[in-house]
Parts: C-alpha cells; structure tokens; sequence
C-alpha cells in the first residue's frame, strides 16, 4: 500500500510540475537568425462564397455578402500566418488581445492575431441581436470556444482564450449566416503574418532547428522545417494547393 501511495504521490507531482516546464521562457537572444519565405498558390482558385442577406437588413443591407475564403493575388495566398511550433524558449513574448467588432453585420477585422491565454473580446456595436460564436480550428475537426448572444447594442463580450490543439479560430454570427471571420492564436512570438506579396519573415530566433508551420484558416496548415544559424537567414517555401 506504500508503494502504491508513492507512485501515485510521484505521478501527481509531476503532473502539477509539467505546465511549469513546458511553459514559454523568455532568454536573451545574441545574433540571432531568422526564417523568410513566400507562400505560393497552385491549382484552381475558388471563387469567393456568395451570401443572401435575408435579414435586418436597414442595418446588413441588401446587397449579397461576398467572401472571399482563398484570397489569391498574383500566385501568391494571403491571410496566411507562418509560425514556429513548439518553441521552448526565444524572444520577449508580447500578449496581445482579440478585439472584434460586430459592425454593419460584419466582423470587423475580417483576420486577427491573439496570444494564447489572453482576452478575446467581441463588441456589437449594431442595433440588432448578434452572435459571438468561436470555433478551435482542430485539422478538419471543430470545437466551440464560446457561444455567446449579445441583443443589446453596445453590449461587450469577453472570454479568456486558451487552446490546447489548434492554433486558430473561426468566428461565426449564428443570427447572420453571412457573418465569418478567423483568429490566430499564437503560443510564442515567432510568427508572422504573410504581407500583400506573399512574403513573410521571422526575426530574431536562437540558433537551432524548427518546425516551421503556415497556417489557412480555410485550407488548412502547410508543414517545413527550418535550420537556422546565428547572424544569417533560413529560406522556407510554402505552397497551398486549390481543392
């Protein structure tokens, strides 16, 4: 019966330990490398989905709701975030907070960057029921973070964020079927948000090898790996590919 009480007293200790360990540390990072790249589109480009607004529309409008899911400009794919997976230790991290706006039946910003573990919060700011729905992105899979009704006008919702599997969220009205947007949800300072042309870089990243992720909220992520040198820049491509 000791034995047993030990080991469980053992397992228990190293469960309460294990987040302290696996957390994020912040080192001073001297010359430190960095990781640029393009991401490339192939393959037949979706036309952007077409939404009937049906309803309160002296605040929606009337005119059809065009989203453009797979925006692609020149070859290349925006409203991509490259990141860097797993990082145990590196730069200052910031925490930065999610703040949506629920405003002409749109939520405004259509993509947003949130750290992990920080405040997600969403303001309607129309004179109609709105919705606050987010989704943890899981590969194909989804799984609600928060489902929150806001009828007043004005009214703020906000929800401590913090994911386990996904790095992202999707955000619907479940009033307005029209209404979409995406979070990314970063778990350490090393990513980027790929630029107009397709272009990116991550800046100031110890020496070491990496898993380097770009990440779709609609066609999902892309995987490479990256061995960075201090003082000098790693070169990783991406490509997605039309479905």
């Amino acid at each position: 019966m000791k034995k047993l009480i030990t080991s469980i007293a053992l397992v228990t200790a190293a469960a309460i330990t294990m987040p302290a360990i696996a957390a994020y540390k912040v080192v001073d990072v001297a010359n430190g490398g960095s990781i640029t790249g393009k991401i490339n589109f192939t393959g037949k480009d979706k036309a952007p989905q077409v939404y009937k607004v049906a309803k309160d529309t002296d605040t929606c409008g009337t005119a059809d709701r065009v989203i453009d899911y797979v925006d692609v400009q020149g070859g290349v794919l925006r409203n991509v975030v490259v990141y860097l997976d797993k990082v145990k230790s590196g730069k200052k991290f910031d925490k930065i907070e999610a703040k949506i706006n629920q405003k002409g039946c749109d939520f405004l910003p259509f993509m947003s960057i949130m750290t992990n573990g920080s405040i997600f919060e969403a303001t309607n700011s129309d004179p109609v029921l709105h919705n606050i729905h987010t989704y943890e992105i899981m590969g194909r899979a989804k799984k609600t973070v928060m489902n929150v009704s806001q009828p007043k006008q004005g009214s703020v919702t906000k929800k401590k964020v913090k994911l386990k599997r996904g790095a992202g969220m999707k955000i619907e009205c479940d009033a307005h079927d029209f209404m979409h947007g995406f979070v990314f949800v970063a778990k350490n300072p090393y990513y980027a948000v790929v630029a107009e042309d397709g272009t990116y870089t991550i800046n100031d990243i110890p020496a070491g090898k990496y898993k380097v992720k770009a990440w779709h909220g609609t066609l999902g992520e892309q995987k490479g790996k990256a061995d960075v040198k201090a003082g000098t820049a790693a070169t990783v491509d991406f490509t997605f590919k039309g479905k």
